[in-house]
Protein backbone atom coordinates (compact mmCIF):
# COMPACT_ATOMS: atom_id res chain seq x y z
CA UNK A 1 0.00 0.00 0.00
CA UNK A 2 0.92 3.67 -0.27
CA UNK A 3 0.77 6.09 2.65
CA UNK A 4 0.30 9.80 1.88
CA UNK A 5 1.25 12.44 4.46
CA UNK A 6 -0.37 15.86 4.23
CA UNK A 7 -0.26 18.91 6.46
CA UNK A 8 1.01 22.43 6.91
CA UNK A 9 4.67 23.44 6.56
CA UNK A 10 6.64 22.38 9.61
CA UNK A 11 4.23 19.60 10.63
CA UNK A 12 6.85 16.87 10.29
CA UNK A 13 5.83 15.17 7.06
CA UNK A 14 9.38 14.57 5.87
CA UNK A 15 10.86 13.47 9.20
CA UNK A 16 7.91 11.21 10.13
CA UNK A 17 7.75 9.90 6.58
CA UNK A 18 11.39 8.84 6.60
CA UNK A 19 10.97 7.10 9.96
CA UNK A 20 7.86 5.14 8.99
CA UNK A 21 9.42 4.19 5.63
CA UNK A 22 12.56 2.92 7.37
CA UNK A 23 10.49 0.96 9.90
CA UNK A 24 8.69 -0.88 7.08
CA UNK A 25 11.54 -1.04 4.55
CA UNK A 26 9.40 1.05 2.21
CA UNK A 27 10.40 3.64 -0.34
CA UNK A 28 10.19 7.26 0.80
CA UNK A 29 9.12 9.89 -1.72
CA UNK A 30 9.45 13.58 -0.84
CA UNK A 31 7.49 15.45 -3.53
CA UNK A 32 9.22 18.77 -2.93
CA UNK A 33 12.64 17.10 -3.21
CA UNK A 34 11.50 15.33 -6.38
CA UNK A 35 10.47 18.64 -7.94
CA UNK A 36 13.75 20.32 -6.94
CA UNK A 37 15.79 17.47 -8.40
CA UNK A 38 13.91 17.54 -11.71
CA UNK A 39 14.17 21.34 -12.02
CA UNK A 40 17.70 21.74 -10.71
CA UNK A 41 16.41 24.58 -8.52
CA UNK A 42 15.24 24.93 -4.94
CA UNK A 43 11.57 25.61 -4.20
CA UNK A 44 12.23 29.32 -3.39
CA UNK A 45 14.20 29.64 -6.65
CA UNK A 46 11.32 28.05 -8.58
CA UNK A 47 8.83 30.47 -7.01
CA UNK A 48 11.08 33.38 -7.95
CA UNK A 49 11.65 32.16 -11.51
CA UNK A 50 8.21 30.79 -12.41
CA UNK A 51 5.85 32.15 -9.76
CA UNK A 52 3.45 30.01 -7.75
CA UNK A 53 1.52 29.00 -10.90
CA UNK A 54 4.68 27.56 -12.46
CA UNK A 55 5.56 25.67 -9.30
CA UNK A 56 2.03 24.24 -8.99
CA UNK A 57 2.21 22.96 -12.57
CA UNK A 58 5.43 21.12 -11.73
CA UNK A 59 3.80 19.81 -8.56
CA UNK A 60 0.82 18.43 -10.48
CA UNK A 61 3.22 16.71 -12.91
CA UNK A 62 5.13 15.16 -9.99
CA UNK A 63 1.90 13.79 -8.51
CA UNK A 64 0.87 12.35 -11.87
CA UNK A 65 4.31 10.73 -12.21
CA UNK A 66 3.61 8.66 -9.07
CA UNK A 67 1.37 6.49 -11.21
CA UNK A 68 -1.23 4.14 -9.82
CA UNK A 69 -1.40 3.31 -6.09
CA UNK A 70 0.48 0.23 -4.94
CA UNK A 71 -2.15 -2.40 -4.15
CA UNK A 72 0.09 -4.67 -2.03
CA UNK A 73 -1.20 -5.23 1.53
CA UNK A 74 2.15 -4.22 3.03
CA UNK A 75 3.51 -0.67 3.00
CA UNK A 76 5.53 -0.04 -0.15
CA UNK A 77 5.71 3.77 -0.45
CA UNK A 78 5.46 6.72 1.91
CA UNK A 79 4.71 9.97 0.06
CA UNK A 80 5.34 13.28 1.82
CA UNK A 81 3.51 16.11 0.05
CA UNK A 82 4.13 19.83 0.07
CA UNK A 83 1.83 21.87 2.29
CA UNK A 84 -0.22 23.11 -0.66
CA UNK A 85 -0.15 19.99 -2.84
CA UNK A 86 -3.66 18.81 -2.03
CA UNK A 87 -5.23 22.24 -2.55
CA UNK A 88 -5.40 21.22 -6.21
CA UNK A 89 -8.48 18.98 -6.74
CA UNK A 90 -6.66 16.96 -9.41
CA UNK A 91 -3.85 16.17 -6.96
CA UNK A 92 -6.29 15.05 -4.28
CA UNK A 93 -8.06 12.84 -6.81
CA UNK A 94 -4.74 11.18 -7.63
CA UNK A 95 -3.38 10.98 -4.07
CA UNK A 96 -6.42 10.01 -1.98
CA UNK A 97 -7.99 7.33 -4.18
CA UNK A 98 -6.59 3.89 -3.38
CA UNK A 99 -4.10 5.22 -0.83
CA UNK A 100 -4.13 5.77 2.94
CA UNK A 101 -3.89 9.46 3.82
CA UNK A 102 -2.75 10.96 7.13
CA UNK A 103 -2.92 14.62 8.17
CA UNK A 104 -0.06 15.61 10.47
CA UNK A 105 -1.33 18.59 12.40
CA UNK A 106 -0.02 20.89 15.13
CA UNK A 107 -0.65 24.23 16.88
CA UNK A 108 0.15 27.22 14.62
CA UNK A 109 2.44 28.73 17.28
CA UNK A 110 4.59 25.58 17.40
CA UNK A 111 4.66 25.19 13.63
CA UNK A 112 5.68 28.85 13.25
CA UNK A 113 8.56 28.38 15.73
CA UNK A 114 9.74 25.33 13.80
CA UNK A 115 9.72 27.29 10.57
CA UNK A 116 11.69 30.16 12.13
CA UNK A 117 14.44 27.67 12.96
CA UNK A 118 14.27 25.79 9.66
CA UNK A 119 17.11 26.15 7.13
CA UNK A 120 14.54 25.78 4.34
CA UNK A 121 12.61 29.03 3.65
CA UNK A 122 8.91 28.72 2.71
CA UNK A 123 8.02 31.14 -0.14
CA UNK A 124 4.39 31.64 0.92
CA UNK A 125 5.51 32.73 4.40
CA UNK A 126 8.27 35.12 3.40
CA UNK A 127 7.85 38.65 4.77
CA UNK A 128 4.82 37.74 6.86
CA UNK A 129 4.06 37.15 10.52
CA UNK A 130 4.63 33.36 10.75
CA UNK A 131 1.87 32.65 13.28
CA UNK A 132 -0.71 34.71 11.39
CA UNK A 133 0.35 33.19 8.08
CA UNK A 134 0.12 29.63 9.44
CA UNK A 135 -3.33 30.31 10.90
CA UNK A 136 -4.50 31.68 7.56
CA UNK A 137 -3.14 28.65 5.70
CA UNK A 138 -4.72 26.30 8.26
CA UNK A 139 -8.16 27.88 7.82
CA UNK A 140 -7.93 27.79 4.05
CA UNK A 141 -6.63 24.23 3.78
CA UNK A 142 -8.52 22.38 6.51
CA UNK A 143 -11.16 21.09 4.09
CA UNK A 144 -8.43 19.60 1.86
CA UNK A 145 -6.62 17.87 4.73
CA UNK A 146 -9.88 16.87 6.43
CA UNK A 147 -10.48 13.56 4.57
CA UNK A 148 -7.21 12.18 6.00
CA UNK A 149 -6.69 10.62 9.43
CA UNK A 150 -5.74 13.49 11.73
CA UNK A 151 -2.68 13.00 13.97
CA UNK A 152 -0.62 15.40 16.03
CA UNK A 153 2.64 15.36 14.11
CA UNK A 154 4.40 17.14 16.97
CA UNK A 155 3.79 14.33 19.46
CA UNK A 156 6.56 11.95 20.41
CA UNK A 157 7.72 10.30 17.21
CA UNK A 158 7.33 6.80 18.63
CA UNK A 159 3.68 7.40 19.47
CA UNK A 160 3.01 8.81 16.00
CA UNK A 161 4.65 5.81 14.35
CA UNK A 162 2.61 3.40 16.48
CA UNK A 163 -0.62 5.17 15.49
CA UNK A 164 0.40 4.96 11.85
CA UNK A 165 1.09 1.24 12.18
CA UNK A 166 -2.37 0.70 13.70
CA UNK A 167 -4.00 2.78 10.98
CA UNK A 168 -2.37 0.78 8.20
CA UNK A 169 -3.25 -2.52 9.86
CA UNK A 170 -6.95 -1.64 9.87
CA UNK A 171 -9.38 -2.10 7.00
CA UNK A 172 -9.40 0.52 4.28
CA UNK A 173 -12.59 2.61 4.29
CA UNK A 174 -15.07 2.05 1.47
CA UNK A 175 -14.82 4.70 -1.22
CA UNK A 176 -12.86 7.93 -1.07
CA UNK A 177 -13.54 11.23 0.63
CA UNK A 178 -12.01 14.11 -1.34
CA UNK A 179 -13.14 17.15 0.67
CA UNK A 180 -14.42 17.50 4.23
CA UNK A 181 -15.64 20.80 5.68
CA UNK A 182 -17.81 21.76 8.63
CA UNK A 183 -19.56 25.07 7.97
CA UNK A 184 -22.59 27.09 9.03
CA UNK A 185 -24.27 25.58 5.98
CA UNK A 186 -23.80 22.10 7.37
CA UNK A 187 -21.19 19.40 7.11
CA UNK A 188 -20.06 19.15 3.49
CA UNK A 189 -18.42 16.01 2.16
CA UNK A 190 -17.43 15.36 -1.44
CA UNK A 191 -16.18 11.94 -2.46
CA UNK A 192 -16.42 8.94 -4.73
CA UNK A 193 -18.41 5.77 -3.95
CA UNK A 194 -18.59 6.78 -0.28
CA UNK A 195 -22.23 7.77 0.27
CA UNK A 196 -23.45 4.72 2.21
CA UNK A 197 -20.45 4.66 4.54
CA UNK A 198 -20.65 8.41 5.13
CA UNK A 199 -24.37 8.22 5.88
CA UNK A 200 -23.95 5.30 8.30
CA UNK A 201 -21.27 7.21 10.20
CA UNK A 202 -23.31 10.42 10.24
CA UNK A 203 -26.50 8.76 11.50
CA UNK A 204 -24.53 7.08 14.27
CA UNK A 205 -22.99 10.42 15.24
CA UNK A 206 -26.41 12.09 15.31
CA UNK A 207 -27.84 9.26 17.37
CA UNK A 208 -30.59 8.68 14.80
CA UNK A 209 -32.56 5.49 15.53
CA UNK A 210 -33.54 5.02 11.88
CA UNK A 211 -33.04 6.41 8.39
CA UNK A 212 -36.01 8.28 6.88
CA UNK A 213 -35.32 8.50 3.16
CA UNK A 214 -37.32 11.02 1.12
CA UNK A 215 -36.98 10.36 -2.60
CA UNK A 216 -38.77 10.10 -5.95
CA UNK A 217 -39.21 7.03 -8.19
CA UNK A 218 -36.29 7.61 -10.57
CA UNK A 219 -33.75 8.46 -7.86
CA UNK A 220 -35.04 5.62 -5.70
CA UNK A 221 -34.47 3.07 -8.46
CA UNK A 222 -31.05 4.49 -9.39
CA UNK A 223 -29.65 5.18 -5.90
CA UNK A 224 -32.13 4.92 -3.05
CA UNK A 225 -32.82 1.20 -3.14
CA UNK A 226 -29.13 0.26 -2.96
CA UNK A 227 -28.58 2.90 -0.28
CA UNK A 228 -31.42 1.49 1.79
CA UNK A 229 -29.92 -1.98 1.44
CA UNK A 230 -26.53 -0.78 2.65
CA UNK A 231 -28.09 0.97 5.64
CA UNK A 232 -30.07 -2.16 6.52
CA UNK A 233 -26.88 -4.25 6.34
CA UNK A 234 -25.36 -1.82 8.83
CA UNK A 235 -28.27 -2.46 11.19
CA UNK A 236 -30.12 0.80 10.57
CA UNK A 237 -33.91 0.55 10.09
CA UNK A 238 -35.10 2.36 6.96
CA UNK A 239 -38.36 4.20 6.25
CA UNK A 240 -39.20 5.53 2.79
CA UNK A 241 -41.34 8.44 1.60
CA UNK A 242 -41.76 8.85 -2.16
CA UNK A 243 -42.66 12.14 -3.81
CA UNK A 244 -43.49 12.69 -7.50
CA UNK A 245 -40.65 13.17 -9.96
CA UNK A 246 -39.35 16.58 -11.02
CA UNK A 247 -41.13 19.86 -10.43
CA UNK A 248 -44.34 17.97 -9.63
CA UNK A 249 -42.88 17.34 -6.15
CA UNK A 250 -42.88 21.07 -5.46
CA UNK A 251 -46.57 21.51 -4.69
CA UNK A 252 -48.20 22.25 -1.37
CA UNK A 253 -50.55 19.33 -1.87
CA UNK A 254 -47.56 16.98 -2.15
CA UNK A 255 -46.05 18.42 1.03
CA UNK A 256 -49.34 17.82 2.83
CA UNK A 257 -49.36 14.14 1.82
CA UNK A 258 -45.70 13.69 2.80
CA UNK A 259 -46.32 15.39 6.17
CA UNK A 260 -49.13 12.90 6.73
CA UNK A 261 -46.62 10.09 6.11
CA UNK A 262 -44.30 11.62 8.73
CA UNK A 263 -47.18 11.74 11.19
CA UNK A 264 -47.99 8.10 10.51
CA UNK A 265 -44.33 7.17 11.12
CA UNK A 266 -44.30 9.28 14.31
CA UNK A 267 -41.19 11.15 13.20
CA UNK A 268 -39.77 13.15 16.08
CA UNK A 269 -38.07 16.53 16.03
CA UNK A 270 -34.57 15.07 16.43
CA UNK A 271 -34.87 12.62 13.52
CA UNK A 272 -33.27 13.76 10.26
CA UNK A 273 -34.91 13.51 6.87
CA UNK A 274 -32.54 12.30 4.14
CA UNK A 275 -33.25 13.82 0.72
CA UNK A 276 -32.17 11.40 -2.03
CA UNK A 277 -32.72 12.95 -5.43
CA UNK A 278 -32.19 15.92 -7.68
CA UNK A 279 -32.83 19.62 -7.29
CA UNK A 280 -36.63 19.58 -7.29
CA UNK A 281 -36.77 16.71 -4.79
CA UNK A 282 -34.22 18.49 -2.60
CA UNK A 283 -36.29 21.68 -2.64
CA UNK A 284 -39.46 19.81 -1.66
CA UNK A 285 -37.82 17.56 0.95
CA UNK A 286 -36.04 20.59 2.38
CA UNK A 287 -39.33 22.47 2.69
CA UNK A 288 -40.85 19.41 4.36
CA UNK A 289 -37.95 19.31 6.85
CA UNK A 290 -38.19 23.06 7.48
CA UNK A 291 -41.89 22.88 8.32
CA UNK A 292 -42.39 19.49 9.99
CA UNK A 293 -42.67 20.17 13.72
CA UNK A 294 -41.24 23.65 12.97
CA UNK A 295 -38.02 22.18 11.65
CA UNK A 296 -36.18 18.86 11.78
CA UNK A 297 -32.61 18.03 10.66
CA UNK A 298 -32.04 17.52 6.96
CA UNK A 299 -29.35 15.55 5.13
CA UNK A 300 -28.91 16.08 1.39
CA UNK A 301 -27.66 13.23 -0.78
CA UNK A 302 -27.95 14.82 -4.25
CA UNK A 303 -28.15 12.32 -7.11
CA UNK A 304 -27.98 14.66 -10.12
CA UNK A 305 -25.10 16.82 -11.25
CA UNK A 306 -27.11 20.05 -11.06
CA UNK A 307 -28.08 19.25 -7.46
CA UNK A 308 -24.48 18.42 -6.56
CA UNK A 309 -23.06 21.67 -7.90
CA UNK A 310 -25.90 24.00 -7.00
CA UNK A 311 -29.32 23.31 -5.55
CA UNK A 312 -28.35 21.13 -2.57
CA UNK A 313 -26.17 23.94 -1.20
CA UNK A 314 -27.40 27.09 0.49
CA UNK A 315 -30.42 26.09 2.54
CA UNK A 316 -33.05 27.53 0.18
CA UNK A 317 -36.17 25.34 0.20
CA UNK A 318 -39.35 26.11 -1.71
CA UNK A 319 -42.43 24.95 -3.55
CA UNK A 320 -44.13 26.50 -6.55
CA UNK A 321 -47.45 28.24 -7.01
CA UNK A 322 -49.44 28.67 -10.21
CA UNK A 323 -48.28 32.30 -10.07
CA UNK A 324 -44.57 31.49 -10.08
CA UNK A 325 -41.66 29.26 -9.14
CA UNK A 326 -40.25 28.99 -5.60
CA UNK A 327 -42.64 31.59 -4.16
CA UNK A 328 -43.35 29.69 -0.91
CA UNK A 329 -40.30 28.54 0.99
CA UNK A 330 -37.88 28.90 3.88
CA UNK A 331 -34.17 29.06 4.60
CA UNK A 332 -33.30 25.77 6.32
CA UNK A 333 -29.65 24.76 6.40
CA UNK A 334 -29.00 20.99 6.32
CA UNK A 335 -27.07 19.06 8.92
CA UNK A 336 -24.96 17.63 6.11
CA UNK A 337 -24.53 17.48 2.35
CA UNK A 338 -23.00 14.24 1.08
CA UNK A 339 -21.95 14.57 -2.58
CA UNK A 340 -20.92 11.33 -4.29
CA UNK A 341 -19.51 12.12 -7.74
CA UNK A 342 -19.66 8.45 -8.74
CA UNK A 343 -23.40 8.91 -9.29
CA UNK A 344 -22.87 11.33 -12.18
CA UNK A 345 -21.61 8.80 -14.75
CA UNK A 346 -24.93 6.93 -14.72
CA UNK A 347 -27.07 9.98 -15.48
CA UNK A 348 -28.62 10.58 -18.90
CA UNK A 349 -26.37 12.71 -21.09
CA UNK A 350 -28.98 15.45 -21.29
CA UNK A 351 -28.97 15.86 -17.51
CA UNK A 352 -25.19 16.27 -17.42
CA UNK A 353 -25.34 18.79 -20.26
CA UNK A 354 -28.12 20.75 -18.56
CA UNK A 355 -26.14 20.91 -15.32
CA UNK A 356 -23.28 22.61 -17.13
CA UNK A 357 -25.57 25.61 -17.64
CA UNK A 358 -25.22 26.21 -13.90
CA UNK A 359 -21.49 25.42 -14.09
CA UNK A 360 -20.93 28.08 -16.76
CA UNK A 361 -22.73 30.53 -14.49
CA UNK A 362 -20.35 29.71 -11.63
CA UNK A 363 -17.34 30.10 -13.92
CA UNK A 364 -18.65 33.50 -15.02
CA UNK A 365 -18.67 34.57 -11.36
CA UNK A 366 -14.88 34.66 -11.44
CA UNK A 367 -13.39 31.13 -11.38
CA UNK A 368 -10.94 31.14 -14.27
CA UNK A 369 -9.78 27.57 -13.51
CA UNK A 370 -13.40 26.38 -13.78
CA UNK A 371 -13.82 28.27 -17.05
CA UNK A 372 -10.74 26.54 -18.49
CA UNK A 373 -11.90 23.15 -17.18
CA UNK A 374 -15.26 23.59 -18.97
CA UNK A 375 -13.56 24.77 -22.15
CA UNK A 376 -11.14 21.82 -22.19
CA UNK A 377 -13.17 18.97 -20.70
CA UNK A 378 -16.81 20.06 -20.63
CA UNK A 379 -17.72 17.97 -23.66
CA UNK A 380 -16.06 14.91 -22.15
CA UNK A 381 -17.97 15.40 -18.91
CA UNK A 382 -21.25 15.59 -20.84
CA UNK A 383 -20.45 12.36 -22.70
CA UNK A 384 -19.02 10.69 -19.57
CA UNK A 385 -15.88 9.79 -21.49
CA UNK A 386 -13.90 7.21 -19.46
CA UNK A 387 -10.62 9.11 -19.78
CA UNK A 388 -12.20 12.34 -18.52
CA UNK A 389 -13.93 10.56 -15.61
CA UNK A 390 -10.67 8.77 -14.71
CA UNK A 391 -8.81 12.09 -14.77
CA UNK A 392 -11.07 13.43 -12.02
CA UNK A 393 -12.64 16.20 -14.11
CA UNK A 394 -16.12 15.57 -12.71
CA UNK A 395 -14.86 15.70 -9.13
CA UNK A 396 -13.01 18.95 -9.85
CA UNK A 397 -16.07 20.44 -11.55
CA UNK A 398 -18.33 19.54 -8.62
CA UNK A 399 -15.89 20.83 -6.02
CA UNK A 400 -15.19 24.14 -7.74
CA UNK A 401 -18.87 24.89 -8.31
CA UNK A 402 -20.05 23.67 -4.92
CA UNK A 403 -17.41 25.47 -2.88
CA UNK A 404 -17.82 28.70 -4.83
CA UNK A 405 -21.49 28.61 -3.90
CA UNK A 406 -20.61 27.84 -0.27
CA UNK A 407 -18.43 30.96 -0.11
CA UNK A 408 -21.10 33.18 -1.66
CA UNK A 409 -23.82 31.87 0.66
CA UNK A 410 -21.64 32.11 3.78
CA UNK A 411 -21.16 35.80 2.99
CA UNK A 412 -24.90 36.41 2.46
CA UNK A 413 -26.86 33.52 3.94
CA UNK A 414 -30.34 35.02 3.56
CA UNK A 415 -29.90 36.78 0.21
CA UNK A 416 -29.98 40.25 1.69
CA UNK A 417 -27.00 41.71 -0.15
CA UNK A 418 -24.21 43.58 1.57
CA UNK A 419 -22.55 46.95 1.94
CA UNK A 420 -19.07 47.41 0.58
CA UNK A 421 -16.43 49.50 2.25
CA UNK A 422 -14.81 52.36 0.40
CA UNK A 423 -11.33 50.87 0.85
CA UNK A 424 -12.11 47.68 -1.08
CA UNK A 425 -11.03 47.13 -4.69
CA UNK A 426 -13.85 47.25 -7.28
CA UNK A 427 -14.21 43.47 -7.64
CA UNK A 428 -14.30 42.86 -3.88
CA UNK A 429 -16.80 45.69 -3.52
CA UNK A 430 -19.00 44.20 -6.26
CA UNK A 431 -18.96 40.81 -4.57
CA UNK A 432 -20.17 42.26 -1.28
CA UNK A 433 -22.82 44.46 -2.85
CA UNK A 434 -24.21 41.66 -5.01
CA UNK A 435 -24.10 39.13 -2.19
CA UNK A 436 -26.04 35.94 -2.79
CA UNK A 437 -28.03 37.64 -5.54
CA UNK A 438 -25.00 37.02 -7.78
CA UNK A 439 -26.04 33.37 -7.92
CA UNK A 440 -29.12 34.46 -9.87
CA UNK A 441 -27.02 35.28 -12.93
CA UNK A 442 -28.94 33.90 -15.90
CA UNK A 443 -32.00 33.13 -13.79
CA UNK A 444 -34.25 36.11 -14.56
CA UNK A 445 -35.16 35.34 -18.15
CA UNK A 446 -34.05 31.76 -17.48
CA UNK A 447 -36.91 31.30 -15.02
CA UNK A 448 -39.19 33.12 -17.45
CA UNK A 449 -38.40 30.62 -20.21
CA UNK A 450 -38.71 27.70 -17.79
CA UNK A 451 -42.09 28.88 -16.48
CA UNK A 452 -43.44 29.51 -19.98
CA UNK A 453 -42.38 25.97 -20.92
CA UNK A 454 -44.35 24.58 -17.98
CA UNK A 455 -41.46 23.46 -15.73
CA UNK A 456 -41.41 20.13 -17.51
CA UNK A 457 -39.08 17.90 -19.48
CA UNK A 458 -39.30 20.11 -22.56
CA UNK A 459 -36.87 22.62 -20.98
CA UNK A 460 -34.70 21.55 -18.04
CA UNK A 461 -33.58 24.08 -15.44
CA UNK A 462 -29.94 24.22 -16.55
CA UNK A 463 -30.99 24.56 -20.18
CA UNK A 464 -33.19 27.52 -19.24
CA UNK A 465 -30.32 29.07 -17.25
CA UNK A 466 -28.09 28.78 -20.33
CA UNK A 467 -30.60 30.79 -22.35
CA UNK A 468 -30.79 33.23 -19.44
CA UNK A 469 -27.00 33.58 -19.54
CA UNK A 470 -27.12 34.46 -23.21
CA UNK A 471 -29.79 37.06 -22.41
CA UNK A 472 -27.76 38.50 -19.52
CA UNK A 473 -24.68 38.81 -21.75
CA UNK A 474 -26.60 40.62 -24.47
CA UNK A 475 -28.40 42.95 -22.07
CA UNK A 476 -25.08 43.65 -20.34
CA UNK A 477 -23.38 44.51 -23.63
CA UNK A 478 -26.24 46.80 -24.63
CA UNK A 479 -26.00 48.64 -21.29
CA UNK A 480 -22.20 48.90 -21.40
CA UNK A 481 -21.85 46.65 -18.32
CA UNK A 482 -20.48 43.53 -20.05
CA UNK A 483 -17.34 43.82 -22.22
CA UNK A 484 -17.94 42.39 -25.68
CA UNK A 485 -15.04 39.92 -25.42
CA UNK A 486 -16.38 38.62 -22.10
CA UNK A 487 -19.85 38.09 -23.55
CA UNK A 488 -18.36 36.40 -26.61
CA UNK A 489 -16.34 33.98 -24.47
CA UNK A 490 -19.38 33.02 -22.38
CA UNK A 491 -21.64 32.54 -25.40
CA UNK A 492 -18.93 30.62 -27.27
CA UNK A 493 -18.58 28.21 -24.33
CA UNK A 494 -22.35 27.69 -24.25
CA UNK A 495 -22.29 26.96 -27.98
CA UNK A 496 -19.37 24.53 -27.60
CA UNK A 497 -21.30 22.66 -24.91
CA UNK A 498 -24.40 22.67 -27.16
CA UNK A 499 -26.37 24.65 -24.59
CA UNK A 500 -29.07 27.19 -25.49
CA UNK A 501 -28.81 26.44 -29.22
CA UNK A 502 -30.30 28.77 -31.79
CA UNK A 503 -33.85 27.74 -32.54
CA UNK A 504 -34.31 25.71 -29.38
CA UNK A 505 -36.89 27.99 -27.80
CA UNK A 506 -38.64 28.58 -31.11
CA UNK A 507 -39.29 24.83 -31.39
CA UNK A 508 -41.02 24.89 -28.01
CA UNK A 509 -43.54 27.41 -29.24
CA UNK A 510 -42.98 29.86 -26.39
CA UNK A 511 -44.36 33.39 -26.73
CA UNK A 512 -42.96 36.68 -25.56
CA UNK A 513 -46.15 37.37 -23.59
CA UNK A 514 -45.84 34.10 -21.64
CA UNK A 515 -42.17 34.72 -20.84
CA UNK A 516 -42.65 38.33 -19.72
CA UNK A 517 -45.68 37.37 -17.64
CA UNK A 518 -43.53 34.87 -15.76
CA UNK A 519 -40.76 37.46 -15.48
CA UNK A 520 -43.15 39.87 -13.75
CA UNK A 521 -43.62 37.30 -10.94
CA UNK A 522 -39.86 36.83 -10.46
CA UNK A 523 -38.95 37.05 -6.77
CA UNK A 524 -35.79 39.07 -7.48
CA UNK A 525 -37.84 42.27 -7.44
CA UNK A 526 -36.99 45.00 -4.93
CA UNK A 527 -39.12 48.11 -4.56
CA UNK A 528 -41.21 46.93 -7.48
CA UNK A 529 -38.18 46.86 -9.83
CA UNK A 530 -36.55 43.68 -11.15
CA UNK A 531 -32.87 43.35 -10.23
CA UNK A 532 -30.82 42.07 -13.18
CA UNK A 533 -27.53 40.27 -12.58
CA UNK A 534 -25.20 41.02 -15.51
CA UNK A 535 -21.64 39.84 -16.25
CA UNK A 536 -18.72 42.24 -15.94
CA UNK A 537 -15.09 41.69 -16.90
CA UNK A 538 -14.34 39.78 -13.67
CA UNK A 539 -17.60 39.30 -11.79
CA UNK A 540 -21.18 40.63 -12.07
CA UNK A 541 -23.10 43.83 -11.47
CA UNK A 542 -26.70 44.21 -10.29
CA UNK A 543 -28.83 46.67 -12.24
CA UNK A 544 -32.42 47.83 -11.99
CA UNK A 545 -34.36 49.93 -14.45
CA UNK A 546 -33.38 47.90 -17.51
CA UNK A 547 -35.50 49.36 -20.34
CA UNK A 548 -38.54 47.24 -21.16
CA UNK A 549 -37.90 47.56 -24.89
CA UNK A 550 -34.39 46.09 -24.43
CA UNK A 551 -35.76 43.13 -22.49
CA UNK A 552 -38.40 42.57 -25.17
CA UNK A 553 -35.82 42.75 -27.96
CA UNK A 554 -33.46 40.24 -26.34
CA UNK A 555 -36.37 37.94 -25.50
CA UNK A 556 -37.48 38.05 -29.13
CA UNK A 557 -33.92 37.31 -30.32
CA UNK A 558 -33.81 34.12 -28.26
CA UNK A 559 -37.37 33.05 -29.02
CA UNK A 560 -37.18 33.59 -32.76
CA UNK A 561 -33.57 32.63 -33.48
CA UNK A 562 -33.38 29.86 -36.09
CA UNK A 563 -30.53 27.37 -36.48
Amino acid sequence: MDLVLVGLPGSGKSSVGRRIAARHAARFVDLDATIEEAAGLTIPQLFEAEGEAGFRARERAAVAALGQPDSAPELRRVIATGGGTVVDPANRWALYRGRRAVWLNGPPEVLAQRLRNSPHPRPLLQGRDPVGAIRELAAGRERFYGPALRLNGLSQVGAVLDRLDAFMAGSAPAGTTLLAADTRLGRIRIGESFATRALVDLLAELGAPRAILVSEPGAWAAVGEALAGGLAEAGIPVERILMPAGESAKRLSVIEVAAGDLARLRVERTEPLIAVGGGALGDAAGFLAATWMRGVPLIHLPTTLVAQIDSSIGGKTAVDLAEGKNLVGAFHQPAAILIDVQLVAGLPERQRRSALGEAVKMATLGDEALFVLLEEKGGGIIRAEPAVIAHGAVAELVERCAWAKVEVVLADEHESGGHAGASLDPVASARIEAGRLALNLGHSLGHGFEAAAGYGESLLHGEAVAYGLRAACRIGVALGVTPVDRADRIEHLLTTLELAPAGGLHELGLTRADVLRALSADKKHAGGRLRWVLPTAEFVAVRTGVPAELIERITDELLEARP
